[in-house]
């Protein structure tokens, strides 16, 4: 199932928008945002059961003006996301689950991470 049906959060919460990748290329971000200068950590992140996309939480508004390619942004249209235990998206986990770091991913630096990965797997598609 995508990372896309977002489930309602108390109006309380804050909300977050979802960048869904492919799983290859999300597991590539998501190891050099962790290796990434300080600053430049990784939000919580879903994987769904099925293996195929990884969603990255990231500030509301997001989704308004995200544009790389191979990636889907999905804003929330102020509803939020549950940051609790269990996941927000049914069909889904945590692989970062929420804790006491960042929030969010920041866009600009998941943007960057998202296009090293691209550029990693190319890279290592074309040495076979």
């Amino acid at each position: 199932m995508p990372l896309t049906e977002c489930s309602e959060p108390p109006a309380t919460e804050a909300g977050c928008d979802l960048v869904t990748v492919p799983t290859r290329q999300g597991l590539e971000a998501v190891d050099i945002l962790r290796r990434g200068a300080a600053g430049d950590g990784v939000g919580p992140v879903l994987h769904d059961d099925g293996g195929d996309t990884l969603g990255f939480l990231v500030p509301p508004g997001t989704a308004a003006g995200w544009d790389v390619p191979g990636s889907t942004c999905t804003g929330t249209n102020g509803r939020g996301l549950r940051l609790n235990p269990e996941p927000p998206v049914e069909g889904s986990d945590w692989l970062v689950p929420p804790g006491d770091g960042d929030l969010a991913t920041d866009p600009a630096v998941l943007r960057a991470a998202l296009g090293e990965a691209a550029r990693l797997i190319e890279a290592a598609d074309n040495c076979r």
